[in-house]
């Protein structure tokens, strides 16, 4: 018998097991601009901020040269994050409220993929996107990148290329 994995299946298993598996602890998705300070000493990094005016970046730089950008809107929210580093970062930390909506996309994902015939994904770059969440996840061992947004939180004149 032969096994066929198409590139989506791949990527689907992939983001799902960086989900389940991640360990490192950020700022949720929706949080408050106080939580960056949490953030940077959680992380034991420098914090570097930029204001773009539509939208405060601040970038926190870890000793292991990780860095994880959390995109603060006027009105005080985190939405959206960014993160760079030899780990994916804690899913269920950086998405807060919004993992449960990644999980089940990446189920419906599965699911879809399992209906049309094919095998879920176990590597490759992962996407989601719902009406709630963006969340693009990809690299390989020991360089994983990636950024997540909340795009009815995006303020004014900001655009998802901006989340980087």
């Amino acid at each position: 018998m032969t096994l066929r994995i198409s590139r989506s299946t791949i990527g689907i298993w992939a983001i799902a097991c960086l989900l389940a598996l991640s360990t490192s602890a950020f700022a949720a998705l929706g949080d408050n601009a106080a939580s960056v300070l949490q953030d940077q000493a959680r992380m034991r990094g420098s914090l570097r901020s930029t204001d773009h005016h539509a939208y405060v970046m601040h970038e926190i730089t870890a000793s292991t040269g990780a860095k994880l950008r959390e995109y603060v809107s006027p009105a005080g929210q985190v939405f959206g994050v960014a993160w760079e580093g030899q780990f994916p970062p804690n899913f269920q930390q950086v998405l807060g409220p919004y993992y449960q909506q990644a999980q089940e996309a990446i189920t419906q994902q599965k699911a879809d993929a399992e209906a049309n015939g094919q095998v879920p994904r176990r590597r490759g770059p992962a996407y989601v996107n719902t009406p709630g969440l963006v969340l693009v996840q990809g690299g390989h061992m020991h360089s994983y990148h990636g950024q997540a947004y909340i795009p009815q939180l995006l303020p004014q004149g900001v655009t998802p290329s901006d989340i980087r």
